[in-house]
């Protein structure tokens, strides 16, 4: 076997379909862009709805019902709690690229946001990372800042026992000028100088950001005022001309209408339209510096010869967050009146250590259009994501790519890459999930024109949200208020908005794939809620002051 690559996998969390400059933004992203250009840029790319569903099904290969994440830990509904494949955390019935690729003599390193379990039992040095510097659930504050801890404090905002661990340590205290996106950078940077170079490494570096609270330094901020003074659907309207004008989408593609309780920017005061605008500068410069720590990451692997012999993959692990978070009920009743108590979001505050806001879902859908929705929902804009991959050796390279591909196809193809396989149902004498996705090693060599053929489906479900997918129709199932409770059929190819339901007059091609939808939540074991979505979005709250009125 001739000499095996490297792997470098980025994760954005929560970035938009068009945030990066190579996919229509205007936000400063030049060391991606630069990537992205360089290799394949994935438009017909899919992940879960949120994000550590998505973490669940990079590492595994196999669907997050499976492999513990059957829904997000902090969402579990009455009936779900104890149920296999809801444990909310990674579980043992799934082995990990990272274990497999350790095994195969990689080194693996990871420096990021983990997500999948808060133990030290169930850390990324438990699940074959080597070295690791782990933010544990799923947000934080990314300056390390927090308010003294109160009896009315909205519980998704509490602090768990500890956020971060190192290896197998729990990291006490940050240092003074931690920011997030920095410390991930510095981190992963420290453990590649210092690697085992009679190795390859598989190294995985997924970002906090931009996922909420948006914060970012003030300089970067500054690169963006006024920028969005215009509005969320101007922003829309520029972002889809882009991208038509890149050939990532067609030139007469029907956009999905946007769907927010939220006032119209013409309805908002010129207090509200300010603090709206300077969420989404906030959150542009959230972006801007993630790809210079991008930027710094690819310098090292540049300067110690290992670039061109890295595979580098970059994805987002959802679509862009519109959730009003005074509508999510784990926030507690009166998150906003705590927030007015213990932060400061005056309109000069926003983006500083001690703020703490979110852009809502009408900037969401400036970043998925011209898809459907946004993060949480099993509609394109929810799961289909910006990912591309780069590497000299790759035939299919600076080119687009439409085939259809889902983030469980990542791990046979790293396996694939490294010239090692998946065990199939048995590791270490315990009973294993196989992988449910496919590898891209043909596809990318230019010797296959598809991952997945025609006749393969593939399903989705969170918090009640359902969708499955077979070619280029698709099944959805939205329960109220965003959608209609009833299941809605999509043809892709000519409707990739999910814009023309045609559930009456293709009657037939609708059943076939709701049975195919039953088959996949036997398989998978999906338990539904009957209480209905954990999580709620967009219920027509009213716009605070201080927070996203977009």
């Amino acid at each position: 076997m001739g000499k095996r690559p490297n792997f470098l996998v980025i994760v954005a969390d929560d970035l938009g379909f068009s945030d990066l400059g190579a996919f229509g933004g205007e936000i400063a992203t030049p060391h991606l862009d630069a990537l992205a250009h360089a290799g394949l840029r994935l438009t017909n790319f899919h992940t879960a709805p949120t994000c550590s569903p998505t973490r669940s099904m990079l590492l595994t290969g196999t669907d997050h019902h499976i492999a513990g994440l059957g829904t997000m830990a902090e969402t579990l509904a009455p009936e779900q709690i104890g149920k296999p494949g809801y444990e909310g955390h990674l579980n043992d019935r799934v082995v990990t690229v990272a274990e497999l690729l350790r095994e195969a003599g990689y080194q693996t390193l990871m420096a990021g946001k983990w997500h999948l379990g808060l133990t030290c039992e169930q850390a990324p040095h438990a699940r074959g990372f080597e070295r690791s510097f782990a933010l544990l659930p799923g947000a934080a504050n990314h300056y390390g800042y927090e308010p003294p801890e109160t009896a009315d404090r909205p519980g998704v905002l509490k602090v768990t026992p500890a956020l971060y661990i190192e290896d197998q340590t729990f990291v006490p205290s940050l240092p003074a000028d931690f920011y997030s996106s920095d410390a991930y950078a510095d981190k992963l940077i420290g453990y590649l100088a210092d690697r085992d170079r009679d190795r390859p490494f598989f190294a995985y570096l997924p970002f906090a950001a931009p996922h909420w609270p948006l914060q970012a330094p003030a300089e970067l901020v500054a690169h963006y005022r006024g920028r969005y003074d215009a509005g969320p659907e101007a922003l829309r309207q520029e972002r889809l001309q882009r991208l038509k004008a890149l050939g990532l989408a067609d030139a007469h593609v029907q956009a999905h209408p946007v769907q927010a309780s939220t006032p119209e920017w013409e309805a908002l005061s010129p207090q509200q339209r300010a603090i709206s605008a300077r969420t989404m500068e906030v959150y542009a410069a959230m972006v801007e510096r993630m790809d210079w720590n991008v930027g710094r990451v690819i310098e090292q692997l540049r300067a110690a010869g290992d670039l061109d012999d890295t595979v580098i993959l970059f994805m987002s692990d959802n679509g862009a967050e519109g959730a009003l978070l005074e509508a999510f009920p784990k926030f507690g009743p009166d998150l906003l009146g705590y927030l007015d108590s213990h932060y400061d979001n005056s309109l000069e505050n926003i983006g500083r250590a001690n703020s703490y806001v979110w852009y809502g879902p009408r900037w969401a859908q400036a970043a998925t259009a011209p898809s459907r929705l946004y993060k949480a929902f099993t509609t394109q804009g929810g799961i289909r994501v910006v990912a591309f991959v780069r590497y000299p050796g790759f035939a299919r390279q600076a080119q687009v790519g439409d085939a259809f591909t889902t983030v469980m196809d990542i791990t046979p193809t790293l396996l694939d890459l490294a010239g090692t396989s998946h065990p199939g149902t048995a590791w270490r004498g315990r009973p294993v999930a196989p992988p449910r996705g496919r590898s891209w090693a043909g596809y990318l060599a230019g010797r296959d024109h598809a991952v997945h053929d025609a006749q393969a489906v593939t399903g989705w479900e969170l918090f009640g949200m359902r969708a499955l997918r077979q070619g280029d129709w698709k099944a959805v199932y939205i329960p109220p208020p965003a959608g209609p409770g009833t299941w809605q059929l999509y043809n892709l190819a000519s409707d990739p908005g999910e814009v023309h339901d045609q559930a009456r007059t293709q009657p037939d091609t609708l059943n076939t794939l709701i049975e195919h939808w039953h088959q996949y939540a036997r398989e998978t074991g999906v338990v539904l809620a009957d209480s209905g979505p954990a999580r709620v979005h967009d219920t027509g709250a009213a716009v605070p002051q201080h927070a996203a009125a977009g």
